[in-house]
């Protein structure tokens, strides 16, 4: 045996911390017992507020889950709140009336306007007081689907979410018939704080469908017996688990679309060959769907509220705080299934599309859960025609020593940017390997991505072989040239961090509570930012007040995102532009990571 290979002496005696011998407990809860609370069901038929005074009222009401109540923090009354539908050009007023005993808030999710009308507590305003009324004001400078969410603790789990439609001054590039609002979401009786207590003593705690002892056995009889054992004791060196897609599950969620689960769900009529518009909102506090329709492919126009070129597709990912509308057309006279699997695969939100109530389509088969590799863990070199389940067993990286010393330091907040960027020649921010410099981020981070890289044409885990056409980043380009072609004045480097054994989440190593001054931007400056995942999970970042273009290779036609989805152990790069003055939040959209820490302040000032 030679030195690159750990003896078989030790892997054995290593594989007794693994617990090959426990077995998958069954984790999908029943849904059946959820109420049906008020849903948009289509443009005509939905409880719509518009025009320039709009009055919201934040409130409680209890309903039986599960045997037993569960409490829900409504807007007007209703699980999702009510659509708000606003015409470009004009200026609102939304008076927001909190009638709960704690503070409130309303967040204005990708909504251009000043920084005071934003909605998060301790950053643009003090928050809504029981019994206050606040009143927003902007001027609405924008068109396309968005959505409005509490920014007050947990409220937004609790169901405080609902759609905001702004119909174009021009004429709607997009051509249809018949449109529905697609919110997608989950409920739990369990809080936000019960979730992060949970989490803090075992991150594992909501992870049922870790690996056993059949499926090391059915691993083995693939790949063999010691690159099996050396791949499993890997995963456990480093005390991560290569299950680990979701913090929380459906151990805990039942999983909505429009406020229904399953097997109470919602339906939407069509008439044969009629161009449908999906707006599909994810509203989930930590939860990313797979969404397809079974015998229909979806034509993408519109991203985050921003026009794009038109992309077909049979299925795509959509992070919390996404909105991605499709147009589907279907022509014959059956019943189709929306089907918003979760990326983990714990559950599932559906809904149906039919040509009169009562029909309703098949559920497809339900797809095994995934599993992370090494290069998810970025280690690039480490890719084979296994899943890359073959590793080396020398630590002889920064990466590969942290998985026998379980911690590391951490270095400096910015830095230059030395890979390739995306401009008129093509070129996708990252897309040649990077190694990680020598700063490790501190002991607020478990783990050091060994190479990272750009991974915008990558679906990501458990939609590489599907046979289907999947939206990946790289699609996506701008319906018309964006504005401000400039080039960067300056480039910053951020690094998502994050310790699962904590449960601590930051950037570069440290929490909002422990970061230093906010990351300041020179008003009407242009900022490069690329991100670095060193984590194993996907973050959906969220830039308030401004908007990012994606640096994806599409030239002058990169697409707008107010979120961007950044895989683990990916560079990715975005252009913003510093066009408006405040304090702005930035955040990973993932509620508990943000609560846990993963927030910073982004300052514009002259």
């Amino acid at each position: 045996m030679n030195d690159q290979m750990v003896s078989r002496r030790l892997l054995l005696k290593q594989a007794g911390a693994l617990g090959l011998l426990a077995t998958v407990q069954s984790i999908l809860p029943s849904c059946v017992s959820h109420p049906r609370p008020a849903t948009i069901r289509d443009s005509q038929d939905v409880s719509t507020l518009s025009g320039d005074v709009i009055d919201l009222t934040i409130s409680q009401r209890s309903f039986p889950l599960g045997g037993h109540a569960g409490i829900a923090t409504t807007i007007n009354g209703t699980i999702p709140g009510p659509l708000i539908r606003l015409q470009e050009g004009q200026d609102v007023t939304i008076r927001v009336t909190n009638q709960l005993v704690e503070d409130s808030s309303i967040h204005w999710h990708g909504i251009l306007l000043p920084w005071h009308m934003d909605g998060v507590p301790g950053v643009s305003f003090r928050g809504i007081q029981p019994g206050e009324t606040y009143s927003y004001r902007f001027p609405v400078k924008q068109s396309g689907t968005y959505w409005y969410h509490s920014h007050s603790g947990g409220q937004e789990l609790q169901g405080m979410y609902g759609a905001m439609i702004i119909d174009p001054v021009e004429p709607d590039p997009v051509q249809y018939d018949r449109e529905y609002i697609i919110i997608l979401s989950e409920w739990s009786d369990e809080s936000a704080e019960v979730m992060m207590d949970h989490l803090k003593k075992s991150s594992g705690y909501y992870n049922y469908q870790k690996r056993d002892a059949r499926e090391f056995v059915s691993d083995a009889k693939r790949w063999g017996f010691w690159s099996a054992m050396r791949n499993y004791v890997m995963w456990d060196e480093m005390r991560m688990d290569p299950t680990d897609f979701a913090d929380v599950t459906g151990s805990t969620f039942a999983f909505l679309m429009n406020g229904l689960p399953p097997a109470g769900h919602w339906i939407g009529l069509f008439q044969p060959g009629e161009r449908v518009r999906l707006r599909f909102i994810n509203a989930a506090a930590m939860t990313f769907y797979d969404v397809r329709i079974p015998g229909l492919r979806m034509t993408v126009v519109q991203a985050d509220g921003q026009n794009v070129q038109p992309v077909t597709v049979e299925e795509f990912r959509v992070a919390p705080a996404e909105t991605y509308d499709v147009v589907v057309r279907p022509d014959a006279e059956q019943a189709y299934t929306i089907f918003a699997e979760t990326m983990d695969r714990s559950g599932y939100a559906r809904g149906t599309l039919a040509p009169r109530h009562g029909m309703e389509g098949e559920i497809p088969e339900r797809r095994p859960r995934p599993l992370r590799t090494m290069g998810d863990m970025g280690m690039a070199e480490h890719e084979s025609s296994h899943a890359d389940l073959q590793v080396r067993q020398t630590p002889t990286t920064p990466m590969e020593d942290h998985a026998a010393n379980h911690q590391m330091t951490h270095g400096e907040p910015t830095h230059a940017i030395p890979n390739e960027r995306s401009g008129g020649d093509g070129l996708i921010s990252g897309s040649v390997p990077v190694q990680h410099g020598p700063d490790y981020h501190g002991t607020g981070n478990q783990m050091v991505a060994e190479y990272s890289q750009n991974r915008m044409h990558d679906p990501g885990r458990g939609l590489e072989q599907t046979g289907r056409r999947v939206l990946v980043y790289a699609d996506l380009k701008s319906l018309v040239p964006y504005q401000d072609q400039r080039k960067p004045e300056r480039e910053l480097e951020l690094h998502l961090t994050g310790h699962m054994q904590r449960y601590m989440w930051s950037f570069d190593g440290k929490k909002y509570s422990d970061a230093p001054e906010p990351i300041r931007f020179r008003y009407g400056e242009r900022v490069r930012v690329t991100f670095v995942n060193d984590t194993m999970m996907e973050h959906p970042l969220h830039l308030h007040g401004m908007w990012m273009h994606l640096e994806n290779g599409s030239g002058a036609y990169l697409p707008r995102k107010h979120t961007v989805v950044v895989k683990p152990a990916e560079r990715l790069s975005v252009l913003v532009s510093a066009d408006t003055l405040g304090p702005w939040g930035f955040h990973c959209h993932l509620l508990l990571h943000m609560e846990a820490g993963m927030f910073r302040v982004v300052e514009v000032a002259i």
